[in-house]
């Protein structure tokens, strides 16, 4: 590859162009002097890692303020998030201006990457982010298991920020992303030291996660199984995408008595299973399906939409004007609501942008249900355990991750159609809309599709697998009845890709294609030690991974 002849290059999520990488423009829409300026920001937030790793290393404490600098920095990157090249040059000003000012507590400079030197002015990061871009690693293997890494930061960071919105932080798990991401800069680490670093990546997944899911039961209760309407009311609505529970939450409490209903969409979907949420009688319902189909299903919902995180379609100009976004999230020419990790937004611009607006025109109707995160399994275990030893349940089949616009992710819809009725779904993410509107029934009353929530709630997915080995008796989590088909799109999916791998679970099968950015002599790492494959046709995976 040829970084002079391309416009720009990423490869960072499942779409990627020819499943090689985007070089003229982004399939996500993302157009090179944007893809650009998050190379800078990538590469500055490597720099001021490096001298926060350093600081520490001399028994300095870094200020909360900085780690979620740092944290929204990444999340900022990943696939969807943001579009608006000004906003990502204030985040590269701001990182300089910070780490320009810690740079000078430092008192052992020696070890310290160009990166952590670095501090250009705005007329000469064009030039500095075409020579610091995924393609500046030469070598092959290196630059595979970088980014691999730098991608599982980035899903990390994102868990991160959600957990510290609700006030849920920890300086180890802030602390070992900033190593790793300056550890990123060492040119003189080989592949052997960058695997290793890869799997203790994974496993501060399984700590964030686990972070995240404190933060969120305490906030808001443990989830219950919930059937969920998919209809509409009568009055004016606000509809919320992305994954930011708390952002909802605030949303909630300043549209009580407005007349303004609020509808999930996507991955928000999850908040109707937390008790919390339940008390507000203007919270409808779910709107539509996975993020890719929002164009259609943002025009005919009417109202405003509140984008909360990734992951946003460039919107079309019919509706461009009613499209918000908060937090990381942002795209050029739509309002952007302020609001740092853990403040107060104000959310009276949207709310008053409703009132103008009809009521949504209903796309579908009926009940959907969810809620089967960790706690409820548990609740319901003596009633599974029973249905696994009397044969009833053969096989739990975890079809988590993502859900996007390829074809080809049909697979996963044929699948679930074509699992035998003695099988359960258990699932997390927006991959859940490719079958979780269909009916599969249920065995002895448990539904054969499991929701456990969001994205982020694989790590319910993880936990359940471990109980249950302690329930059977079992050495090994890959003795359970249970196989993996997972379906991925971008960095979050890493780094639960990552953290099942640290977990120990082996023979995962993640499709619809492997990662670009996995260099042949990695894939075989992967393959060699935990047995990943790529998919196969519906029929061959049926019988691999059933019988």
């Amino acid at each position: 590859m040829d970084k002079k002849e391309n416009k720009m290059f990423c490869f960072q999520c499942q779409e990627t162009a020819g499943c090689s990488g985007c070089t003229v423009s982004g399939v996500c829409g993302k157009k090179p002097d944007v893809a650009a300026m998050q190379d800078l920001l990538v590469y500055v937030t490597k720099g001021i890692s490096a001298v926060t790793t350093q600081l520490r290393s001399e028994g300095k404490e870094i200020d909360d303020n900085i780690n979620h600098q740092i944290i929204v920095n990444l999340f900022t990157t990943i696939t969807n998030a943001n579009f608006d090249k000004e906003s990502i040059i204030t985040r590269i000003k701001e990182t300089l201006e910070i780490k320009e000012e810690l740079l000078k507590k430092v008192e052992n400079r020696d070890d310290l990457p160009e990166a952590a030197f670095w501090n250009g002015t705005e007329d000469t990061f064009e030039d500095k982010a075409s020579h610091v871009g995924i393609l500046a690693t030469e070598n092959e293997d290196i630059r595979s298991l970088r980014e691999l890494i730098t991608y599982g930061l980035k899903g990390l960071a994102a868990y991160a920020k959600h957990a510290a919105a609700l006030a849920h932080t920890d300086e180890e798990i802030d602390a070992f992303l900033q190593k790793a991401l300056a550890v990123t800069t060492d040119d003189a680490l080989s592949a052997e030291e960058l695997t290793a670093l890869t799997l203790e990546t994974g496993n501060f997944g399984v700590s964030v996660m686990e972070l995240l899911d404190k933060a969120n039961t305490a906030a808001y209760g443990n989830p219950e199984i919930t059937k969920v309407n998919i209809g509409v009311g009568k009055n004016p609505g606000i509809l919320v995408s992305g994954h930011d529970l708390h952002d909802l939450e605030m949303l909630l409490e300043q549209t009580q008595g407005t007349g303004v209903d609020i509808y999930t969409h996507s991955e928000m979907l999850p908040a109707h299973y937390y008790p919390a949420f339940k008390k507000y009688p203007n919270f409808i319902g779910n709107y539509g399906n996975a993020w890719w189909k929002q164009k259609e299903e943002f025009e005919s919902f009417h109202g405003p939409i509140l984008m909360t995180t990734n992951c946003i379609v460039p919107p079309k100009d019919s509706y461009k004007d009613r499209m918000y976004t908060t937090g990381a999230a942002s795209y050029p020419g739509c309002t952007h609501i302020p609001g740092g990790v853990g403040e107060e937004k104000d959310f009276s611009e949207i709310i008053a942008k409703a009132k103008q607006c009809q009521a949504p025109e209903e796309i579908e109707h009926g009940e959907i249900i969810g809620g089967f995160a960790h706690a409820q399994v548990f609740a319901l275990a003596d009633k599974i355990v029973e249905a696994v030893k009397s044969g009833a349940i053969r096989k739990f089949v975890v079809m988590a991750g993502c859900d996007g616009r390829a074809k080809s992710r049909n697979y996963y819809t044929d699948f679930a159609k074509g699992l035998p009725k003695d099988t359960v779904i258990l699932t997390a993410g927006c991959a859940k809309y490719k079958y979780n509107k269909l009916n599969l029934g249920d065995i002895g009353g448990i539904p054969r599709v499991l929701d456990a929530g969001q994205c982020n709630d694989s790590y319910s997915l993880a936990v359940i697998a471990l109980k249950l080995k302690e329930i059977f008796e079992l050495n090994d989590i890959n003795e359970l009845p249970i196989v993996y088909n997972i379906a991925w799109y971008e960095q979050k999916a890493v780094i639960v890709l990552l953290a099942l791998l640290a977990l120990g679970v082996k023979n995962i099968h993640l499709g619809p294609t492997l990662p670009a950015f996995l260099s042949p002599n990695v894939a075989k790492i992967l393959v060699d030690n935990f047995g990943i494959s790529g998919i196969g046709t519906v029929e061959e995976d049926l019988a691999n991974l059933i019988g």
